[in-house]
């Protein structure tokens, strides 16, 4: 996309809504499930952002809106250093914006494509990292439903961070769910029930992780199971199969990825404590993790773009919609809009026109700003308070 800037705005009045407007556009990194993903430079503090964009009519189309929304009002919640945090939402008439962190150092999906054999010691790391974000996740009654290495970013310094919330869910207190979600290699045995369904809770995310864990040290999953893979099949391959651990693996790295991959969710390490408790991790400093102190032993290529470099491509010579044009394409469809009276194009309208009210707006730069003057007021408040008090004994 080279230096092609959204727009050439004014100075930015940080009164006014965030708009794509805000952003220079610099290239394509990247798909996610409901759109592509690119580099922004935000023109006033020239901060970098990823920048996921949806098709509106494509998501109506596709009966997607619920699961963008649902995303956008989870990741306004959620603030942790390992976890793709939301800075902005925003939309115009074609696209919704989610403005994210921008991670350089690849997925790990794309590293075991590239042949990376993760050694113990990065993997143990991987474990702790992410054990803590599960934890926040816990405590905020969120499960992910799609922990895998597509799904876990690595920054520059090579720590991770999870993305991807479009099928979390949210957990009433003391209760199950039992709707099926997720990638079938990474789904946890309960969520494969051969009768009726039965409920699963935060323990999928665990079983997922310790997939997960196994398939970065060996470069394969434990289990035979693919996406098509029917789901009485998989329970069949739960009770029958052995999973192979290599004799160079620490017995303690197979005991506590054993203990991830425990089939029965009320045996299976499933909260942080769990792991914390565990004799292999005895030695971790959990402070020292959470603050990022502690050196990754996997530290991604710098200066590098770690993805597909056909993601630009793609985004150049194939989109019939490509970013970097959306600022002429919008005029010229305000010029030429024609109208469309048949009855499918009056209900995408009147679907579009429902998104675009319903749609949830986010700045967390200003929210942070708002809270940080509220603390301020009550700081001066509390003091005013405490010299009048003061001033009050001195009379007396």
């Amino acid at each position: 996309m080279g230096a092609n800037t959204s727009s050439k705005s004014p100075a930015f009045d940080e009164n006014e809504e965030v708009t794509f407007d805000h952003f220079e556009i610099l290239r394509a990194i990247g798909k996610g499930s409901f759109g592509k993903v690119c580099i922004v430079q935000k023109n006033d503090t020239k901060k970098m952002y990823a920048m996921k964009y949806m098709n509106k009519q494509k998501c109506v189309e596709r009966n997607e809106v619920r699961n963008v929304f649902k995303e956008l009002q989870i990741m306004q919640g959620l603030e942790h250093p390992f976890l793709v945090n939301l800075w902005y939402s925003f939309q115009d008439e074609e696209d919704m914006f989610m403005v994210v962190d921008l991670l350089l150092g690849g997925d790990l999906r794309y590293h075991l494509q590239q042949n990376v054999r993760f050694q113990e010691d990065a993997v143990k790391l991987f474990i702790c990292e992410l054990a803590l974000a599960l934890d926040y996740l816990q405590s905020r009654n969120i499960i992910h439903r799609d922990i895998k290495p597509d799904n876990i970013l690595l920054d520059e310094y090579g720590h991770v961070h999870i993305t991807d919330f479009n099928i979390a869910t949210v957990l009433n207190k003391d209760m199950q769910v039992t709707t099926i979600a997720g990638t079938k290699p990474y789904m946890a045995p309960e969520m494969f029930s051969s009768t009726k369904p039965i409920g699963y809770s935060y323990a999928v995310d665990w079983w997922s992780l310790g997939v997960t864990a196994y398939e970065l040290l060996r470069g394969r999953r434990p289990y035979h199971i693919r996406s098509s893979t029917a789901a009485t099949e998989i329970a069949h391959v739960f009770k029958t199969a052995t999973v192979m651990y290599p004799a160079a693996w620490s017995k303690d790295m197979v005991s506590l990825i054993q203990k991830l991959m425990e089939v029965n969710p009320d045996e299976r390490l499933s909260q942080l404590t769990d792991i914390q408790d565990f004799s292999y991790l005895a030695d971790i400093n959990w402070d020292a993790v959470l603050q990022k102190r502690i050196m990754p032993g996997f530290i991604p290529t710098k200066g590098k773009l770690n993805c597909d470099p056909t993601f630009e491509l793609e985004e150049m010579i194939l989109e019939s919609k490509p970013l970097h044009k959306k600022k002429k394409r919008l005029a010229k469809k305000e010029k030429e809009s024609s109208k469309d009276d048949s009855m499918e194009a009056y209900q995408l309208q009147k679907n579009l026109e429902i998104l675009q009210r319903d749609f949830i707006i986010f700045n967390r730069e200003k929210m942070r700003k708002q809270h940080n003057e509220m603390q301020e007021n009550l700081t001066l408040a509390q003091t005013k308070d405490d010299q009048e008090e003061d001033d009050q004994n001195n009379n007396l």
